[in-house]
């Protein structure tokens, strides 16, 4: 079966609407796409705040202040495609905590970077390994290394062909 022969010849249509062919296919992948995102994030999550007390939120926001140092608020926005109140508000958190903080901007004395603390950047380290762990196990052991690669140039095919993705 090609991926645009009907699996499910109606789905999701409403009532005395029949949906097929390739819209059917799309709304099915729709689907699974964002049933598979949430269904690992519950995961990932439960697995950090479990095994080191780290949410999924938190862990993303020192993962990238660990492998992209300097960041600002704006520019964690940015990263996560959320709004600059939104994304102050974990940083808030995270710094409350301890693992990051704010430092004045050498360049722009409006702004302020954030930084790891040692206790962050020793917290983000310890739960990249759980992170990992649970990764492989939900993907990396479900996918080979070819179908792995396959996956990371569509998704990224599709997140850059959509003009109304963030940048």
């Amino acid at each position: 079966m090609s991926l645009f022969e009907p699996r499910w010849p109606i789905l999701f249509g409403l009532p005395g609407v029949v949906i097929r062919g390739v819209m059917a296919n799309l709304r099915r992948i729709y689907h699974e796409l964002v049933r598979f995102e949430t269904e690992l994030w519950a995961a990932v999550d439960l697995r950090l705040r479990s095994d080191c007390g780290l949410p999924l939120t938190w862990f993303e926001v020192l993962f990238l202040l660990r492998r992209e140092p300097g960041q600002r608020v704006y520019d964690v926005a940015t990263a996560f495609a959320i709004s600059v109140g939104g994304a102050s508000k974990v940083v808030d958190k995270i710094e409350a905590a301890g693992l990051c903080r704010r430092v004045a901007n050498p360049e722009d004395r409006r702004s302020n970077l954030l930084e790891l603390t040692p206790s962050g950047a020793a917290c983000v380290d310890e739960a990249l390994l759980i992170f990992d762990d649970e990764i492989q196990l939900r993907v990396g052991g479900v996918m080979t290394e070819p179908e792995l690669e396959q996956f990371e140039r569509s998704l990224l095919r599709l997140r850059g062909g959509n003009p109304a993705a963030p940048a």
